[in-house]
């Protein structure tokens, strides 16, 4: 299988902290490949060093065939990079901004203009075009941002955490935009801390955590992993909620989950499910919902870590540290 990045035994230290503790990677050419992890795992620090704005302590990778470090500047050709925080320029317009991105890339300004108009176009921004960025919102800002990663026409793609603080339509239309990309035949690198975001682009994972890679597979891999299923239930009336949490308990053999009306619990025996029907007629508890599911992905991460990403330990300056 050709891949677009592959990475060996990387090790990055800032100080006394080890931000990357022997990371491999191998990033098939055309997909998008996930990396999943709480703030402060290593995952943008990885970014980094595959971008070559940052150099190992040990190991090497390369991109696009080329030695991140010998061959750094064939890599940055082939590269384009979103970061967390959007580097547009908030006093200049949108076009303003992809023109003098492809000027300093070497395009001339009639082709610069051209590739720019066209990006604009391509994000839905051609209306906002002449404004301010800072007049823009936040999901339009985060367009233009990669907008302007694209202007080189890079073969690979990072995008670090990409979607932080969106709304979910303004997440949607990225992930719309990453599909396109992927389709074209552009490689994605994705750190994200949002585990639907994985679930829905990337086709394949690798969870980090402390800056070493715990797991890795598929979507479906990493869910076949945790070995089970999940019942949930959620009665139309909540003052039943005591009676189905107890069923529930019966049933399963553990203690159940509530959050708000609905009652979860793990399981391992698909035949539960009408076990559990039978006894919820019985008691004759009406439900608006009653599902037995396959793991998700943020119950493999609290498999795999010991807690959910959204209990992840707080974001240290780590991982923007310059080198």
């Amino acid at each position: 299988m050709d891949h677009a990045i592959r990475a060996e035994g990387l090790v990055r230290r800032f100080g006394a902290t080890t931000a990357l503790a022997g990371v491999d990677l191998a990033v098939p050419t055309g997909t998008v490949f996930g990396l999943l992890g709480p703030n402060g795992a290593g995952k943008t620090t990885a970014v980094r060093v595959l971008a070559t704005l940052l150099r190992a302590d040990e190991g090497h990778a390369t991109v696009g065939g080329f030695d991140v470090v010998r061959d750094a500047h064939r890599v940055r050709q082939l590269i384009g990079l979103t970061g967390q925080y959007a580097s547009v320029d908030e006093t200049l317009t949108g076009a303003e901004n992809l023109l003098l991105i492809g000027r300093l890339l070497g395009l001339g300004r009639a082709d610069a203009k051209r590739r720019g108009r066209q990006l604009l176009d391509d994000f839905g921004l051609s209306d906002a075009a002449d404004r301010a960025v800072k007049t823009f919102s936040g999901g339009m800002r985060r367009r233009l941002d990669l907008a302007a990663s694209l202007v080189g026409r890079p073969q690979v793609l990072f995008l670090d955490e990409p979607t932080t603080g969106l709304d979910p339509r303004s997440r949607n239309d990225l992930w719309d935009i990453v599909r396109t990309l992927v389709a074209d035949g552009v490689t994605v690198l994705l750190t994200t801390q949002y585990l639907e975001e994985a679930d829905q682009l990337a086709g394949q994972i690798a969870v980090v955590d402390h800056g070493r890679v715990i797991a890795q597979g598929t979507p479906e891999e990493l869910k076949a992993k945790t070995g089970g299923q999940t019942l949930t239930v959620r009665p139309v009336d909540v003052a039943d909620l005591a009676t189905v949490v107890a069923i529930a308990g019966e049933v399963a053999g553990v203690t159940p989950d509530v959050a708000q009306t609905a009652v979860t619990v793990a399981v391992n025996d698909p035949r539960v499910l009408p076990v559990m029907v039978g006894r919820l007629d019985a008691a004759e508890i009406p439900v608006a919902e009653l599902a037995l599911r396959g793991a998700s992905l943020d119950e493999v991460f609290l498999s795999l870590t010991g807690h959910r990403a959204e209990d992840a330990p707080a974001d240290t300056d780590l991982e923007r540290t310059p080198a």
